[in-house]
């Protein structure tokens, strides 16, 4: 369970179990107030994590030319 405990500036600071954590305020919904209950879903994006992997390549490449 993901509770807001409250908000910082720019973030929220989040409550998982025993621990507290800090994620960006813009990810949060506009609504959310202190004490709500958040879900977070997180996905991995392949096609962009392999298109970064190609970008990062060729950048290494034409720096280190033979």
């Amino acid at each position: 369970m993901l509770i807001i405990d409250r908000f910082e500036e720019d973030w929220a600071v989040i409550e998982f179990g025993r621990k507290t954590f800090n994620i960006p305020k813009v990810l949060i919904p506009p609504e959310a107030r202190e004490r709500d209950v958040i879900n977070i879903h997180i996905t991995l994006d392949r096609e962009a994590t392999d298109t970064r992997a190609g970008a990062i390549k060729r950048l290494a490449d034409e720096l280190f030319e033979d």
